[in-house]
């Protein structure tokens, strides 16, 4: 199980090289406030000063460190000169002739062998993308190598602080607190939290944080530090117990200066789960001194055998690096069948994206060809209603055309009354214009047609919107299919305007061939007044059932001739006597206030009842005949010229380069499609290294 915290960091090393972290693989994060001990715990584990150090957050940006444990320099050596067991990956390293060393992602060929250069290093990077004690998000890598260190991968992330210092923004610990729950967020990480135990753990802001992603602290380790500054007379046993605050996989405390002798019994051994650490932490005295950190071991070691006898064994350094390393083993045995899949679904996401962007392209005569007549078959498909993408949120292409001609259509001229802008005094004075000079002893046939152009005229823009509608649905059908249809046009940008800009002059050429066949349907129904059509009824019929209605309504005969008789002894009409004044026959002849005679009332109800039967004549022939014009002139005839008129203006030696550059971005976003498909694929095979052997 030992092989499995390298193989993660070959997966971390594997999605570093393309820029993403789509994958959250297992890892230890430390937290705590600022100058709590977070970087000395870190260079314990490493045996190695390498961290920078000084006053105020100096942690400024994410440290993930990897160690790697290697063979000692002299076993390296005799493997590459053959004398020793076969070289493999962990313990061969050709031309490295070094103990120690370690190395950066951001400088990947340079080897640091002298930990100070490492420190400058990492002071440098740090201020490269960070102003006078700011903090940025962007994490360092840093790999040691060394025969002295466990497998492990840490987070090293800046200290929780309070009160902005320098240059800091004013909201530097609501940044800090976001970048630490981005990083103890992710459920295969495991949170180190470093709390010092002169402080009171119930205000422990690293615990707190750490409890609102794992409430049940079950990812949860915490490292009391400097058990020895406690004031005289107190000591950490109930907290160390975890009798103040429980913590799951234990509690490890963490001694600064060896100077005082803390108290254990066997009830505490049985309590942690996993074991309570004393480590002790090198003074600033030591720091100033120069003195090693094997040196400090040494005295570590000395210290607990002399104060903790018991205890000696589960102490130290090197037992919290053997704490953490079997945590974090256990953790990613958890966590690999998730991992597993995850890569797996991940891997047929961005292979189907890849197959999305197509192919470099290499003919572009067949390219063009091939682009062309899949956007004429999709086109043609979606108004047949047979293309693969057929949204389910609205009607589109041949469903919406076949909306537009029997609802939209087909309800505006229901809703067309027959008689609707006629009053009985419109009738009555077309009645008397079309007589003349003369009365009239029947209704004038010239009347009825006039009045009945008048309403079938109102068919013709109803007719002309209908045409409207479905040109405007088939210009959205183009993108319809640039979006859904064809993912190759979004490759090509000046091909995709050129077939749309082809497309939409053929609608346009078509357009007004459509608009002027329906305006001559309506001007053919203008040209002859067919009152011998065989759904028309009969003038003398409407005559003979007005009059009978009359008749059954009573003495209507007598009505008529006393109306005419008192508008006799009325006189002549106000306007006629005078030659000096505009005679207006439609304001005088017969004014609205005037009660209609018999013989007017049933002379302007023949005239509409006539009106209405041959409107509604016409307007079911309008009904079918626009939809079958809009379907001839204009979508037929653009699916059958679409194909023919697209190769004829595109197919052209001198344009095919042109129109085959390929956009920038669809070039970027292959390419690193393309780089993500490849690091899913070097996981999935590192995965596939893992046999269950390995998880025992």
């Amino acid at each position: 199980m030992e092989t499995l915290i390298p193989i993660i960091n070959r997966l971390q090393e594997v999605f570093l090289t393309v820029g993403a972290e789509i994958i959250q693989l297992p890892q230890i994060v430390v937290v705590g406030s600022q100058s709590s001990g977070k970087s000395s715990v870190l260079e314990s584990l490493v045996g190695r000063d390498f961290l920078p150090r000084g006053s105020g957050i100096v942690t400024r940006r994410p440290l993930v460190l990897q160690l790697v444990n290697v063979h000692p320099l002299q076993e390296r050596c005799k493997q590459e000169n053959g004398n020793g067991a076969k070289p493999n990956s962990k313990n061969s390293y050709p031309g490295i002739k070094a103990e120690e060393w370690g190395t950066f992602l951001h400088c990947k060929n340079q080897i640091f062998t002298d930990f100070n250069e490492i420190r400058k290093e990492i002071e440098e990077e740090t201020n490269r993308s960070t102003n006078n004690k700011g903090i940025s998000s962007e994490p360092i890598y840093l790999k040691i190598y060394s025969p002295n260190v466990l497998c492990l991968t840490l987070v090293d992330l800046p200290g929780i602080t309070k009160v902005p210092v320098g240059d800091q923004p004013e909201d530097i610990e609501t940044q800090v607190q976001e970048m630490i729950l981005s990083y103890i967020s992710n459920p295969n990480s495991l949170i180190l939290c470093v709390s010092p135990a002169n402080s009171d753990l119930a205000t422990s802001d690293a615990l707190k944080l750490a409890r609102e992603v794992d409430p049940d602290g079950r990812r949860t380790l915490l490292v009391i530090s400097k058990l020895d500054l406690m004031d005289a007379g107190t000591d950490a046993l109930e907290v160390l117990l975890g009798r103040v605050i429980p913590v799951r996989l234990g509690i490890i405390g963490v001694v600064n200066r060896v100077l005082r002798f803390v108290d254990m019994t066997s009830s505490w051994q049985r309590s942690c789960k996993i074991g309570y650490n004393f480590k002790q932490k090198r003074s600033q005295h030591d720091l100033n001194t120069q003195k090693s950190l094997v040196d400090s071991c040494k005295d570590e070691q000395a210290f607990l055998q002399r104060h903790y006898p018991s205890l000696a064994s589960r102490c130290g350094s090197r037992y919290l690096a053997r704490i953490l390393s079997r945590l974090l083993m256990h953790h990613i045995r958890d966590c690999l069948p998730e991992l597993k899949t995850r890569v797996t679904v991940l891997t047929a996401q961005y292979q189907t994206r890849l197959n999305s962007y197509g192919q470099p392209v290499e003919d572009h005569s067949a390219t063009l060809l091939q682009i062309v007549t899949k956007f004429a078959t999709d086109y043609c498909n979606t108004i047949e209603g047979t293309a693969r993408h057929i949204q389910t949120t609205e009607l589109c292409g041949g469903a919406r055309i076949c909306y537009i001609f029997h609802e939209t259509f087909g309800r505006t001229l229901q809703s067309i009354d027959p008689l609707g802008g006629l009053t009985e005094l419109d009738i009555l004075t077309a009645i008397r214009n079309a007589t003349g000079p003369r009365p009239a002893l029947f209704v004038p046939e010239v009347s009825f047609e006039l009045l009945v152009k008048k309403q079938i005229k109102r068919l013709e823009e109803p007719s002309l919107r209908c045409v409207e509608l479905v040109h405007e649905e088939l210009q959205r059908i183009i993108q319809h299919c640039s979006a859904y249809s064809t993912q190759e046009l979004l490759r090509f940008p000046k091909l995709h305007d050129s077939i749309v800009e082809v497309v939409t002059s053929l609608l346009r050429k078509s357009l007004p061939i459509t608009n002027d066949m329906v305006q001559n349907l309506v001007a053919i129904e203008l040209a002859y007044i067919n009152t011998k059509h065989p759904d028309f009824t009969d003038a003398a019929q409407v005559s003979a059932s007005v009059n009978s209605q009359q008749a059954e309504a009573g003495d209507a005969g007598k009505r008529w001739k006393n109306e005419t008789l008192s508008s006799e002894e009325k006189g002549p009409v106000p306007g006629f006597g005078s030659p000096s004044k505009t005679v207006n026959l439609l304001d005088t002849a017969v004014p609205v206030s005037r009660k209609l005679s018999a013989r007017e009332q049933r002379d302007c109800e023949i005239i509409q009842r006539l009106i209405k039967c041959y409107f509604l004549i016409v307007r079911k022939s309008i009904q079918d005949s626009v939809p079958k014009t809009v379907m001839h002139f204009l979508v037929n005839f653009v699916k059958e010229h679409l194909q023919s008129e697209l190769v004829g203006q595109l197919y052209k030696q001198p344009l095919l380069q042109e129109l085959l550059i390929e956009s920038q971005e669809t070039a970027q976003q292959r390419t690193e499609v393309a780089q993500m498909l490849e690091a899913l694929k070097k996981a999935s095979n590192i995965i596939s290294e893992i046999r269950e052997t390995h998880l025992c």
